[in-house]
C-alpha cells in the first residue's frame, strides 16, 4: 500500500527508515551521500514531521537508521550507521547513537551523540543495513555482498577505542548480482524477527519458539516479501506495532519518492 510521496524537496536519497519509539506513526529518514548530518521525520503519509541536526555526527556515507537501548535505561536511542564504503577502503566505520528527539514541525539539534567505532574482523566491507536488538542493545552490520556476512558488536557499547566486530553468519541471499545487495535491515520491535531489503524484494527471517539465543535467527531460511515498486529500495522498518513493513525508495528523474506499508503474513 503506497502511504505516500515524501514531499520533503531536501530528502532526495531515503537510505534507511526506523520507526519513532517516542511517537507512534512517525518515522525517522536520512539521505544517503551528499547531505549533512540530518535526520528527517515522516509522518504516515509522510509528510515532514521535523529536521534535525546530529550534534557531535559527520556523515561520510550514511547508509541505515535503527532504534534502540542506550546508556540511560528507558531512553529510545536512534542509531545512525555511517558504514557505506563503496571501494572497501575503510579501516574502520562509525555508528552514531543518540537520544531520541521528540519529532515536530521544527528545526532543531538532537542532543551530542556518541561516536561508536567499529573495525570487522576479516577486512573492510561495504555495508548499508544497520540493525540494533530492541533489549539486549546488540548492534549488527550485514554487508552488501554476495553471501552477505552479518557481523556484531555486543552491548554495552561506547564512543572511544574501535570495537573489533564479530563475525556471525553468512546469509544464502545472493544470486541476483547487484539487484540481490541487501541495502536495508530492521528488527521487529518484539525482537522475533529480522526483516532486509534488496533492491528487488524483502526477506523476514524468524526467530523459532524454541530458540535460547536471538543469534539463531541468522540461520532460519529467509521468506521472500514483495515490497511494491520501488525506484532504488534502501530503507525497510518494522512498523512499531511489528505488523507491517514501511520501506522508502531513493527518488529517480526528479520525482517524490514513495513510501510504502506492506502488512506481514503470519
Amino acid at each position: 500500500m503506497l502511504l505516500g510521496h515524501i514531499a520533503d524537496p531536501a530528502v532526495v536519497e531515503s537510505s534507511g527508515v526506523v520507526a519513532s519509539r517516542r511517537s507512534p506513526g512517525r518515522y525517522w529518514t536520512h539521505n544517503d551521500s551528499d547531505d549533512g548530518p540530518i535526520i528527517y521525520c515522516l509522518d504516515e503519509q509522510a509528510a515532514s514531521c521535523g529536521t534535525w541536526t546530529v550534534a557531535g555526527a559527520g556523515a561520510f556515507d550514511w547508509e541505515d537508521i535503527a532504534a534502540g537501548p542506550g546508556p540511560e535505561p528507558g531512553t529510545p536511542y536512534l542509531y545512525v550507521g555511517d558504514i557505506g564504503d563503496n571501494l572497501a577502503v575503510r579501516p574502520s566505520i562509525v555508528v552514531y547513537r543518540v537520544p531520541e528527539p521528540v519529532p515536530g514541525p521544527a528545526v532543531g539539534t538532537t542532543a551530542r551523540a556518541d561516536a561508536i567505532t567499529l573495525r570487522y574482523p576479516d577486512g573492510p566491507r561495504d555495508a548499508e543495513a544497520l540493525l540494533v536488538h530492541p533489549t539486549s542493545g546488540d548492534l549488527y552490520v550485514v554487508a552488501k555482498e554476495p553471501s552477505p556476512g552479518v557481523y556484531v558488536a555486543r552491548a554495552p557499547l561506547a564512543a572511544g577505542a574501535a570495537v573489533t566486530m564479530a563475525r556471525l553468519a553468512t546469509l544464502p541471499v545472493g544470486g541476483l548480482g547487484v539487484l540481490g545487495s541487501v541495502t536495508g535491515g530492521d528488527i521487529s520491535p518484539d525482537g522475533a524477527r529480522v526483516a532486509l531489503c534488496t533492491y528487488v524484494e524483502g526477506l523476514e527471517l524468524v526467530l523459532p519458539p524454541d530458540a535460547t539465543s536471538f543469534d539463531e535467527i541468522w540461520a532460519q531460511p529467509p521468506r521472500r516479501v514483495a515490497l511494491g515498486p520501488r525506484p532504488q529500495g534502501e530503507g525497510i522498518a518494522y512498523r512499531l506495532d511489528g505488523r507491517a513493513l514501511v520501506t522508502t525508495s531513493e527518488r529517480r528523474l526528479g520525482g517524490a519518492a514513495p513510501m510504502h506499508q506492506v502488512e506481514r503474513r503470519g
